[in-house]
């Protein structure tokens, strides 16, 4: 049945089983195996009446819609209805949750290791943007920047509480971290002094606005950096309504010319051009567009997440528009691909023959135990965008973790700690979501972010998507 004929919804959901159609393309996915499975439309009806219906019930069914078709016969049905019976039997489809009974084993298998840490080397930034999260880079506290001495200890204590992993990951985060550039410097230069003797590869994040990237910081970046994410919003229009200085004027025509020679001169090592839609532009794909105008083609656009009351919130009215976005962006990403010009969207990366292993498909990122930020001033935080929440508090980079009761929270909070995921076909796609985001959605870390849900089924449904295209075009 693989490597047949999946347009939006007209969704089945049966013992987490979900089928869509999408661009011409008739998918099924089983969501405990992880099977994805392309098909044509006899198939496709035969599996959504496979646990209500009896044989004789879905032959006369099928019959019924399909009879005047020469190349469906009874026979055929019935050959089909088998076909779907091995698929179940070889735990392919209809496959029961296996993994629920692990999600409490974790907590005590997960350990303290720490394996990346967010450093907010400046918490401040040159620019003003109004949607900022971080409160313009202040995280709504104190502009400082994080000195030599707190970075150093951070990256020790990274080490220290590392265990036998190797390769350990360090974000330069802000704010604008440019603007404690020497700092930066300086501490991959430590880290690197350090990694051999411990046994340990540090790989390096860079985030910047641009505003600040002169030919020092390109060098220094595509030698020591592993990833460079370059904030851009698309469109001159919309970058500049939100990304201004504190004189009100926009970035766009400061950033971009740096942003092309950084990624000129950085040839095929990794970085992405990260944007973020907001009500402005629900229809982001001309924003994504117009980076692929520009030369990028590693790309990213976020929702906003901020509070309802923002004029840059996303709203209900907003949802449709996004979704189609969504679609037309994947129909794009394969004609671009049929014509030899292939570009990279980030929630379009997706496995479908290895992908995460089921301890990340259950408990998420790792934030509070795996992953940590750390502040100017050497606290730790469960990730950046709790940085501020003074209940999330952790402990600090000289004590370690001293708020053991909040960890805890985290290292339990997986996706079958969330009631609402317990139905939801992308549970294993998504590990519950993001934490931060619930809890600014809901209150609770454990909570869940409806709106965020609802994009993120479209964004996998989109992936999958394009994988079975990719596959049945014979497309690499």
């Amino acid at each position: 049945m693989f490597g047949r004929h999946f347009l939006c919804s007209d969704l089945t959901e049966v013992k987490m089983v979900h089928q869509y159609k999408l661009n011409g393309y008739n998918i099924v996915l089983d969501t405990c195996s992880g099977s994805v499975h392309s098909v044509d439309d006899v198939a496709y009806d035969i599996i959504a009446m496979y646990k209500t219906a009896s044989r004789e019930e879905i032959v006369d069914a099928v019959m019924k819609k399909y009879g005047d078709r020469p190349d469906v016969t009874r026979d055929d049905v019935l050959l089909c209805i088998d076909d779907v019976e091995s698929l179940e039997k070889n735990g392919k489809l209809f496959t029961e949750d296996s993994f629920k009974n692990l999600a409490t084993t974790f907590k005590e298998r997960s350990g303290n290791v720490i394996k990346a840490l967010c450093l907010h080397v400046a918490h401040t930034c040159n620019l003003n943007c109004s949607y900022c999260f971080a409160s313009q880079g202040k995280y709504h506290g104190d502009r400082a920047v994080m000195s030599f001495e707190t970075g150093k200890r951070a990256l020790d204590f990274l080490i220290e509480n590392s265990g036998s992993r190797r390769n350990l990951e360090v974000d330069f985060f802000g704010g604008e971290p440019l603007m404690n550039w020497d700092t930066v410097k300086k501490l991959v230069e430590y880290a690197r002094s350090i990694e051999k003797e411990h046994g340990k590869n540090f790989r390096f994040t860079l985030t910047t606005n641009g505003m600040l990237i002169d030919d020092d910081v390109i060098d220094f970046a595509n030698r020591e950096m592993h990833n460079v994410v370059l904030s851009l919003d698309g469109r001159k229009e919309i970058h500049d309504k939100w990304r201004v200085d504190y004189a009100g004027n926009g970035s766009f025509d400061r950033v971009v010319p740096k942003f092309q020679e950084l990624v000129r001169r950085r040839g095929n090592k990794n970085y992405y051009m990260r944007g973020t839609f907001t009500h402005s532009n629900p229809d982001f794909l001309k924003d994504i567009d117009a980076m692929l105008e520009l030369g990028f083609t590693e790309l990213s656009m976020e929702p906003v997440v901020c509070a309802p009351t923002d004029p840059s919130a996303l709203t209900e009215e907003d949802k449709p528009v996004v979704m189609k976005q969504y679609e037309l962006l994947a129909e794009e990403m394969l004609e671009r691909k049929r014509n030899g010009k292939p570009f990279t969207f980030y929630h379009y990366m997706i496995d479908l023959t290895g992908g995460p292993c089921i301890y990340k498909r259950i408990s998420g990122c790792g934030s509070g135990t795996e992953y940590m930020a750390v502040t100017p001033w050497g606290d730790l935080y469960p990730c950046h965008q709790f940085v501020g929440e003074e209940k999330f508090l952790l402990g600090n980079i000289w004590d370690g973790v001293t708020n053991t009761k909040i960890q805890d929270e985290f290292r339990s909070c997986n996706v079958y700690a969330r009631k609402e995921c317990t139905d939801c076909w992308a549970k294993l796609w998504c590990s519950g979501g993001c934490a931060a985001n619930a809890y600014h959605a809901t209150g609770k870390i454990e909570g869940v972010y409806d709106y965020g849900c609802d994009l993120f089924r479209k964004r996998i449904e989109c992936a999958i998507m394009l994988k079975v295209a990719e596959d049945a075009e014979n497309l690499k």
